[in-house]
C-alpha cells in the first residue's frame, strides 16, 4: 500500500506551528501543530476536547463560516486539523483566520460549548479554563505565522 501524505513528514524535525497538509479539490486540510512529535508532551484528552469545542464554535459561528469544512483533534494528540472550503478561505486568509480565531479562543469566556449530556458524549471532559490556556499558547506559537511558513 502507498503510505499516506501525513506519515511522510520527518516528525522529529516538526515543530509547532501550522502547515498546509494537503488538498483535495476546493478542500485545504492544514495540519495545526501544537506539540513536538515524538517527545511525549501530549495534549491531555481534557485539552484536546476543550479546545475542539471552543475553536469549532468560533469557527463555525465566525467570518468565514461558509467556508469551514472541519476542525477536530488528531489521534496522535500533537494538534488538529482544520479543513477548508479553499474558494472561501484561501491559504492566506487561512493563517489570519487561525490566528484570529485562537487569540479569541485565549479570551473566551462564558459556558463551554456543547457541556452537557443532549449535545456531546464526553461532556463531563470539557473545561474552559484549558481551552482558554492551550489556545493563549498556540495563539503564541503563530503570532507572527504567514503564508510562506505553511510548508512542512
Amino acid at each position: 500500500m502507498e503510505k499516506i501524505a501525513s506519515f511522510q513528514v520527518d516528525h522529529t524535525k516538526l515543530v509547532p506551528g501550522m502547515y498546509l497538509s494537503r488538498r483535495d479539490g476546493n478542500v485545504t486540510t492544514f495540519d495545526l501543530r501544537f506539540k513536538k512529535p515524538n517527545t511525549g508532551d501530549l495534549l491531555t484528552n481534557a485539552e484536546m476536547h476543550s479546545v475542539e469545542h471552543v475553536i469549532a464554535t468560533l469557527l463555525r459561528n465566525g467570518r468565514a463560516k461558509e467556508g469551514i469544512v472541519y476542525f477536530g483533534p488528531m489521534g496522535c494528540q500533537t494538534g488538529f486539523y482544520l479543513l477548508v472550503d479553499s474558494r472561501v478561505v484561501p491559504d492566506a486568509d487561512a493563517v489570519a483566520l487561525v490566528r484570529e480565531t485562537f487569540a479569541a479562543g485565549a479570551e473566551f469566556e462564558g459556558e463551554m460549548p456543547g457541556k452537557s449530556p443532549m449535545e456531546c458524549g464526553n461532556y463531563i471532559n470539557l473545561f474552559t479554563e484549558l481551552a482558554r490556556e492551550q489556545c493563549a499558547y498556540y495563539s503564541r506559537k503563530i503570532a507572527d505565522w504567514t503564508e510562506e511558513k505553511l510548508k512542512y
